[in-house]
């Protein structure tokens, strides 16, 4: 593994200031190096993290993957696992990455820089919301420029991190699917039309592109990107599938190999909403 190879996120332990706001520190480290990319108090929601991840993106580059768990505003218990938030990085072509369930231990150097985050920055409070991200812009600096690291040779993240050659692209670009797909952008009400029939595949994926092709058993899977996100049985059923976990490890444990999205050319494609 080497840098941007895989991010790690977590909106991690909020706890309150003296003020009594709420914090919640979204983090993002790249998980060769531990370079702690971002750590900034944030709304826990889509909305709110999404401007966070467009700055880290434009500052370092893209990562192949980035390893998340299963929660808002990362996963859902939609098709495929995906929120709007993992979709638009499907679309960059950064694969999510979920870990299981109540299965920390699977971003364990991500958990590790947690424990030392809230030790040196949360004990005492601070007295409002501009201290703390005050006491977390100087607990990044010093954890990537300053604080040793076993794994890395008692150097710092800094000396061991580069950024990602790949550009934040000027605009997002509509998936593409091969020949053998047929093609639909799936409604505002999270539907597409097949077979004369509206079927529901998921809020997420609203206004997207998603490729659905013909299994020999009559069935047909849809795909959004090179990820399957459910099945379509010949009664027109859509029936979701759980995002993708194999080989969810501490990457220390076992590297993991970056994942890029198939992209090809359309066919077929359904965009009209009649």
């Amino acid at each position: 593994m080497g840098a941007n190879d895989e991010w790690s996120t977590d909106v991690k332990g909020w706890f309150r200031t003296r003020d009594h706001r709420r914090i919640d520190p979204l983090t993002v480290t790249d998980s060769h190096s531990r370079f702690l990319i971002e750590l900034r108090i944030v709304d826990p929601t889509i909305e709110g993290v999404r401007p966070c991840f467009e700055r880290a993106f434009r500052e370092y580059g893209l990562p192949a993957a980035i390893r998340c768990d299963n929660g808002s505003p990362f996963g859902s218990r939609g098709a495929g696992g995906l929120t709007r938030l993992s979709v638009w990085w499907m679309k960059l072509g950064i694969s999510p990455r979920y870990i299981h369930p109540a299965s920390p231990q699977e971003n364990g150097r991500h958990e590790r820089m947690h424990r030392t985050l809230k030790a040196q920055t949360s004990a005492p409070p601070a007295a409002n919301a501009s201290e703390q991200q005050a006491r977390f812009d100087g607990f990044r600096e010093h954890y990537n420029n300053e604080r040793p690291h076993e794994a890395l040779g008692q150097r710092p993240p800094a000396d061991a991190y580069t950024p990602s050659l790949r550009a934040m692209p000027p605009r997002e670009e509509d998936p593409w699917y091969d020949a053998d797909h047929q093609v639909r952008r799936v409604r505002n009400t999270g539907e597409i039309k097949w077979k004369g029939r509206y079927v529901f595949i998921g809020e997420a994926l609203v206004n997207e592109l998603v490729g659905v092709a013909e299994r020999e058993t009559g069935d047909y899977v849809v795909r959004f990107c090179d990820l399957d996100v459910g099945l379509i049985d010949r009664r027109g059923l859509f029936t979701r599938f759980a995002p993708l976990r194999e080989g969810s490890r501490d990457p220390g444990e076992q590297p993991a190999q970056p994942k890029l999205s198939g992209i090809m050319p359309v066919q077929n494609v359904d965009n009209h909403f009649g």
